[in-house]
């Protein structure tokens, strides 16, 4: 029987305890730092959310740029191009994804630059160009 995972704010946390990172069947939590890919991407099949814990994540959309600093939440609906980056600095947040997402995030680690888009492409995603 699965257990459910419990971690204390990170005040609270003892020496070496890790940050949150849970992946469930439906979907994913991870407390996480640094940016997202340097281009406008989209999602066909995937939500993704944020929640941001300390410092201030840029969000890059279509038609803005928003900045979002500790205590705000953004949630990208499937079909939105988006990208995001730590412009103000180090940041902490949540990321909420799906499995799917997860393994697209894996595979774009391990890839060089210009085989991004083709690796988004097998992930129901795709870079945007603007």
């Amino acid at each position: 029987m699965a257990q459910p995972i419990i971690v204390p704010g990170k005040q609270a946390r003892t020496e070496g305890q890790s940050p949150i990172s849970a992946m469930g069947q439906s979907f994913d939590l991870h407390e996480w730092s640094g940016s997202g890919p340097d281009y406008l991407h989209v999602h066909y099949s995937d939500d993704e959310a944020w929640h941001i814990l300390e410092g201030t994540l840029t969000f890059r959309f279509a038609d803005k740029t928003i900045e979002a600093p500790a205590g705000t939440t953004v949630f990208v609906p499937v079909g939105v191009p988006h990208t995001y980056y730590e412009a103000a600095g180090p940041t902490r947040y949540l990321i909420i994804m799906t499995p799917r997402l997860r393994e697209l995030v894996a595979a774009l680690h391990q890839a060089p630059r210009q085989e991004h888009r083709a690796i988004l492409r097998q992930f129901a995603s795709d870079m945007v160009d603007y």
